[in-house]
């Protein structure tokens, strides 16, 4: 038998002129993008739960959810300030409206949602026993309009909950782009999460119940969504697993699962308080995890040239393998 040839040719190393990568790392910095992230979820999460809550008579959790949104928004809107780094460029955003931009719907939802948070909190300012009494009707008409803002909130509190999620997939950044599919639903359960968690943070045990069942529902959600796309992304989702990012996701699986448990168990007479407390921090550290988890995977998976060159070559190879066999 022929001896086998050596290859002359070493394996290929994926490296960049200069040894720069192949596309820049996104320029947000951290903490506050990663913060921004979070409580643009929490604001979400906690408008839409003081909607629902408010419609079907669970009144201390719907405020607990109308101040919490109120106090995320106003919280996301002070990050992306300062990430943007001058207040007048936030407004700039607001000069036009393009809805093929995620920032500028991101930008304005923010805006309408952070406006609903503020008026849906009326009842709660211009109450007969709260610390501003308005003369006359304008009383009555406040607590009106702030009932309306705040059933108009289940339909921004969505929508800003998952948008980000939409505004990092629509980058050329691989962890990022490549997760478009799932990286709604985690960020959707995520923020159900944060939003359960300030229900039963704020609420009594015995007015949470909607709260832990939200709780339950998010981790769900979220764990099964990031299972479902760090496994389907096969060698682009390294980042999720490996590293910094990957320890801070599987934190947010510990944290998730331990808060959704214990929001279970919260439900019991004895202890109720303080399973409400354990299960809310376990919540908002869970989504606190994978927010900065996703966030930390991006960078990395921009500054390697493989996950870009590879993914690549990988589609070319599949649309040649496609043309040769439609002939």
């Amino acid at each position: 038998m022929p001896k086998r040839e050596r290859a002359m040719v070493p394996p290929a190393e994926f490296r960049s002129y200069y040894g720069r990568p192949v596309l820049k790392p996104p320029r947000w910095a951290s903490p506050q993008m990663p913060g921004y992230l979070l409580l643009g979820g929490l604001a979400g999460a906690s408008g839409a739960m003081a909607a629902v809550s408010g419609l079907t008579g669970w009144r201390s959790l719907a405020r607990a959810g109308r101040w919490g949104s109120l106090l995320g928004a106003a919280a996301g809107s002070a990050a992306l300030v300062e990430e943007l780094g001058r207040p007048e460029r936030f407004l700039n955003m607001l000069r036009v409206f393009k809805v093929t931009s995620p920032m500028s719907v991101g930008s304005w939802l923010l805006a309408a949602h952070g406006t609903l948070s503020g008026l849906a909190v009326a009842p709660d300012v211009v109450a007969p026993a709260g610390p501003l009494r308005l003369p006359g009707p304008l009383g009555p008409a406040a607590r009106q309009v702030g009932r309306g803002a705040q059933a108009a909130l289940a339909l921004t509190g969505p929508a800003l909950a998952t948008y980000t999620a939409a505004l990092l997939a629509n980058t050329a950044v691989p962890a990022w782009h490549e997760a478009r599919r799932e990286l709604p639903f985690v960020f959707a359960g995520s923020a159900a999460c944060s939003a359960a968690a300030v229900g039963m943070l704020a609420a009594p045990p015995a007015e949470a119940g909607p709260a832990r069942r939200l709780a339950v529902a998010g981790a769900l959600l979220e764990l099964v969504a990031e299972r479902r796309m760090t496994d389907r992304l096969g060698m682009v989702g390294e980042p999720y697993r490996t590293g910094r990012p990957g320890l801070l996701m599987r934190a947010s699986r510990v944290l998730a699962a331990a808060g959704a448990a214990t929001a279970l168990l919260a439900g019991r007479p004895r202890g109720a308080r303080v399973a409400s407390a354990i299960a809310g921090v376990a919540l908002l550290g869970g989504a606190a995890c994978v927010r900065f988890a996703v966030y930390g995977a991006g960078k990395v998976s921009a500054t390697d040239p493989r996950y870009v060159v590879v993914p690549q070559r990988e589609r070319l190879q599949r649309e040649a393998d496609r043309a040769a066999s439609s002939r």
